[in-house]
């Protein structure tokens, strides 16, 4: 088991939505990158949903989240993990979300990509809640059961929120 942690946010005044993953895979950890596993849909999906022209350019890519007011974040700090499957995570720490919505109040709706950020959301967040919170299907390559174009269905409720 290695010891690893989660990014900085990317959020801003403006943001109006949160999408939690769980925790960086071994290649985004590896390259500093959010959804940086090449088989990861995430950014395939961000830049269908806002008709943006498709780059592998990290910081054009933060520029359109941006652009379109989408914060990113996961839901745990650090942990230990083999590999970067989800299933393997073990001894986890929270991040501050609460915290995080309270600082940038212009949120207005949490997404999760999968069902452990939704999972390791509910055990953090108070039980009186009043933001609304969607489970979406998760980017992952090893969510493999969902066909790409069933997922970017699921993801574009995302644009109800904008």
């Amino acid at each position: 088991m290695q010891k690893i942690s989660s990014f900085l946010p990317i959020i801003d005044k403006e943001s109006k939505i949160l999408i939690l993953g769980s925790i960086p895979g071994v290649k985004s950890l590896e390259m500093q990158q959010y959804y940086a596993h090449p088989q990861n849909k995430f950014w395939k999906i961000i830049f269908e949903l806002f008709t943006e022209k498709f780059t592998t350019d990290y910081d054009e890519r933060i520029k359109i989240l941006e652009k379109y007011h989408v914060a990113l974040w996961d839901v745990i700090d650090n942990c230990e993990r083999k590999g970067s499957l989800d299933s393997e995570i073990r001894n986890e720490e929270a991040n501050k979300i609460g915290e995080l919505l309270h600082n940038y109040p212009n949120i207005k709706a949490i997404f999760c990509n999968g069902q452990k950020s939704h999972k390791n959301l509910q055990k953090i967040l108070p039980k009186d809640f009043h933001l609304p919170i969607i489970v979406l299907p998760s980017t992952s390559p090893a969510h493999a059961s969902l066909r790409y174009e069933e997922k970017l269905k699921s993801w574009k409720m995302v644009l109800n929120y904008l």
